[in-house]
């Protein structure tokens, strides 16, 4: 961003103001902010500079590092997160999921193996993926509302979250749902929105969480989908997510990662088993 630009824009923000802000988010929460996306978070931000009718980028960056800027510092990350998603993308990850993952999980409870099933969406956005995992277990697990049978939804956004919570999405969501699961699973509502049927969203429990804090939940799961997230942090954050899916996975766990994102050498117990597809193998 030149001198000229930045004198033009509506509020100060140096590169010093940026090289705070990418500071701060990166302590937060481990995202790496590149310096390409000055002059994004400059135009996401400036929306909260003139609601908190602050005058420049350095008033707000001030007002983020005292004890009362913690509310404001959740604004700034849904600010700057991006949340492109939609039902069932990356197909072939629902695929491996129902005839394979959900194929030895039904196998375990039948069994006795195991007495309960738990998948975990990490990074689910605005709930298109949870929703996606729960039309998928449904059709995949006959009995499923016998089971104890449960879905981690977490993000950092709180706006998303509410989102999924609500399970109400535009018509245009129905595109990627296939019409056996759109009847089955779906109903318009009131609004002209698509409407989650209340049987689906029984099973998933949406909750804030920062991936680089303490993790609450005990764990163990039996799949977890953690797609196109780690693709906005550094070497050293991913190793530490990498090993903690590790742990909260059962061995012979699956994990599946975006289309972008490879493991590459910080797999671990991990085994690739087809297209971002990881298998906990000890």
């Amino acid at each position: 961003m030149s001198v000229a630009m930045e004198r033009e824009q509506e509020f100060q923000f140096g590169q010093e103001d940026f090289a705070k802000l990418q500071s701060l988010v990166y302590e937060k929460t481990g995202i790496v902010l590149k310096d390409q996306k000055k002059n994004m978070v400059y135009g996401r931000l400036a929306r909260r500079l003139r609601k908190l009718q602050l005058s420049a980028f350095s008033d707000y960056i001030d007002l983020i590092e005292t004890p009362a800027g913690e509310d404001e510092m959740g604004n700034l990350i849904n600010a700057i997160t991006t949340n492109l998603t939609k039902f069932f993308r990356e197909d072939h990850h629902f695929e491996h999921f129902r005839k394979v993952a959900m194929k030895e999980s039904l196998q375990a409870l039948n069994s006795g193996q195991q007495d309960r099933l738990r998948v975990w969406s990490a990074g689910c956005s605005s709930g298109e993926e949870p929703y996606s995992i729960a039309m998928s277990m449904a059709a995949s697990l006959p009995n499923i509302e016998t089971l104890d049978a449960k879905i981690l939804a977490t993000d950092l956004d709180t706006n998303m979250l509410d989102t999924g919570r609500t399970g109400l999405y535009k018509p245009n969501c129905l595109d990627t749902i296939s019409k056996e699961y759109a009847k089955r699973y779906t109903k318009m509502a009131d609004d002209g929105r698509v409407q989650i049927s209340p049987k689906l969203r029984q099973f998933i429990a949406f909750k804030q969480l920062n991936l680089l804090h303490r993790w609450p939940m005990k764990g163990p799961f039996d799949v977890i989908f953690c797609r196109n997230v780690m693709i906005y942090f550094d070497g050293p954050t991913k190793q530490r997510l990498v090993d903690g899916f590790a742990s909260m996975l059962r061995p012979g766990g699956w994990l599946y990662i975006g289309h972008s994102e490879s493991l590459l050498n910080q797999g671990g117990p991990f085994k690739l088993h087809g297209r971002t597809t990881y298998r906990k193998e000890f």
